[in-house]
């Protein structure tokens, strides 16, 4: 590919490689039960940026995970935490220990306390941000890089897509680097949202079916083996049970889950159960619905989290030969459009 091409792409994400500190500025999402130290630090070493879940995980977890990333690694790499979690400042504290360089903070609106804590400790904070306004409040806030993640995303989603926000957002926010997620599949998406000023993107799916990723066989066969359409959201039943949208593959597991809140419901309106434990009951649910899928391989009552994206996804690769592969495409794309230029010149 031609050094026209490099350059152009280099210039178009040079905020998002200054930011991260990486060369291709291609986050891995965090994504619980597969975003272990082997992934994060395989997509570091490959030149992206590799994100640890924390998921549920205890602060003395985290910190071996931390450790054995750092040992794998000696590139950028990030750690998720979940806003929700109950230890959420010891957490943090442990981010601080480690010298984490990054942290991202999902699941739910980040308390002020957090941001604060991370931006004292000199660590870059990224929030996700599902709508403008959002956005705006992030930046007033002091974060240092904002996402934006589409409905097209796997797991937990938001109800609008990610062309929409990034329309949205990306040419208004230019205080501090955005990242688009969700529904990214190929390189010529990527170089589509950096001509539309985005600093980079954070692909998850695609890296479920890397061969450093400690997903069972049959959970990769099943993204092998799935259409986009396939991937469906997961209704909720009652709006006093705010369950956040989960998109996975179709199968009984998910419907299982449609029983599992009626069954909880049923319960608080006998009596049996109090409103707050039934709540946590049905999010718990997924949790464990995952890593038995993630871990277990049991791909008909475990949660399939897959993000539509996961139509791209064809065999298991190494993490650098997709990373090659979207960096490929993307270069690809800016010298087929630089020869039509040419000809249209001549």
């Amino acid at each position: 590919m031609s050094n026209n091409a490099s350059s152009y792409l280099n210039l178009l994400w040079k905020r998002g490689q200054d930011f991260l500190g990486v060369e291709i500025p291609i986050l891995g999402g965090a994504m619980t039960w597969v975003s272990d130290h082997d992934l994060v630090s395989a997509i570091s070493n490959a030149q992206g940026f590799g994100i640890l879940a924390c998921g549920a995980m205890t602060p003395d977890l985290l910190k071996n995970e931390i450790r054995k990333t750092q040992e794998y690694t000696k590139k950028p790499f990030g750690v998720n935490l979940i806003t929700l979690h109950p230890m959420l400042s010891e957490l943090i504290d442990v981010c601080v220990e480690f010298s984490i360089s990054h942290v991202f903070l999902a699941g739910g609106l980040p308390p002020k306390e957090a941001i604060e804590k991370l931006k004292q400790a000199g660590i870059k904070t990224i929030c996700f941000a599902p709508a403008l306004a959002l956005a705006r409040r992030f930046v007033k806030q002091g974060v240092d890089a904002l996402i934006i993640e589409g409905h097209e995303a796997g797991g937990h989603i938001g109800p609008v897509s990610t062309n929409i926000l990034a329309q949205e957002i990306l040419p208004v926010i230019q205080e501090v680097p955005v990242f688009v997620a969700g529904g990214i599949g190929r390189g010529e998406m990527i170089l589509s949202f950096l001509e539309m000023g985005a600093s980079g993107c954070q692909l998850g799916t695609r890296f479920v079916c890397a061969r450093e990723s400690r997903a069972h066989p049959r959970f990769k066969q099943a993204f092998i083996n799935a259409a986009a359409r396939e991937a469906i959201v997961s209704p909720q039943l009652d709006p006093r049970f705010p369950v956040i949208p989960v998109r996975a593959l179709a199968n009984a597991g998910a419907q299982r889950f449609i029983e599992f809140q009626r069954k909880m419901i049923d319960q608080v309106e006998r009596g049996e159960e109090e409103l707050k434990e039934a709540q946590l009951k049905i999010e718990h649910y997924w949790a464990g619905a995952l890593r038995k899928a993630v871990i277990e391989g049991n791909i008909e009552e475990g949660s399939l989290m897959a993000g539509q994206s996961v139509g791209f996804v064809e065999k298991e690769q190494t993490t650098a030969e997709i990373i090659e592969e979207l960096l490929g495409q993307a270069l690809k794309a800016i010298g087929q459009r630089n020869s039509l230029s040419s000809l249209a010149v001549s």
